[in-house]
């Protein structure tokens, strides 16, 4: 098998609830030396594109629905490609429908070129994840699992052949996923970590989407101790 996993590390902004933070993303392209999917593009569509070099993007896989994401994701589905249908088809799960409606609608409303506002108020992802949808790239296989709670339509990609988990912001290292300490609903983000971890081997490569590289066992050693952090936001 010739698939390999390259990782690209950019910095930007996200603003959650009129807040706004600076945040480091993990990007993680897999794929050989002909064809890639990209996963969670962020911050940097052009960072992104030069470690894709040459490469045909063959999809573009979002963890989640937040703006860094969203703000590149065009970018990155074209790679330089001028004709739409030659643009590789972009993946969300629908539960985060509103954040992409509301992060392009606001861009529909900053543009002056009516024909070109219509365009983003009408744009979709190409493809709707699911729970235990596969994806194929260069005989490694990725499968989606639907983690809800750091936002509505959060997942989380598992390959076996590679021996990762690509957590994105459900799970980082030593800690539930968030951005700037914030957490859209702890309780089922926590629920969705438990899930994920118990039945996965404990030496499994764990990926997130901000910081370095965990393993399976060793999140899942934290993970009653995190219910504090839940408890805490009750008491606010």
């Amino acid at each position: 098998m010739d698939a390999r996993i390259e990782q690209v590390v950019t910095s930007g902004r996200v603003t959650l609830d009129d807040t706004e933070y600076e945040v480091e993303t993990n990007t993680y392209i897999v794929g050989d030396d002909d064809e890639v999917i990209v996963i969670d593009p962020a911050n940097d569509a052009e960072a992104i594109l030069k470690e894709v070099g040459d490469r045909e993007v063959m999809a573009v896989l979002l963890t989640d629905g937040n703006e860094h994401r969203l703000s590149v994701v065009l970018e990155v589905a074209a790679a330089g490609e001028e004709d739409e249908e030659n643009w590789a088809p972009i993946a969300l799960h629908r539960a985060d429908r509103l954040l992409w409606r509301d992060f392009f609608g606001r861009l529909a409303r900053e543009e002056d070129d009516e024909d070109d506002a219509k365009a983003l108020r009408s744009l979709e992802p190409d493809i709707w994840l699911e729970d235990g949808g596969i994806f194929e790239i260069a005989e490694a296989q990725l499968e989606i699992m639907h983690t809800p709670g750091h936002t509505p339509g959060s997942v989380s990609v598992i390959s076996e052949q590679l021996g990762v988990l690509f957590s994105g912001d459900t799970l980082h290292r030593g800690r539930p996923g968030s951005i700037g300490g914030a957490f859209e609903d702890l309780r089922k983000q926590l629920n969705s970590i438990g899930a994920l971890l118990t039945p996965l081997p404990k030496d499994l490569r764990v990926l997130p989407g901000q910081g370095e590289e965990t393993t399976v066992g060793e999140e899942d050693a934290r993970w009653e101790s995190w219910g504090a952090l839940a408890t805490e936001g009750d008491d606010e």
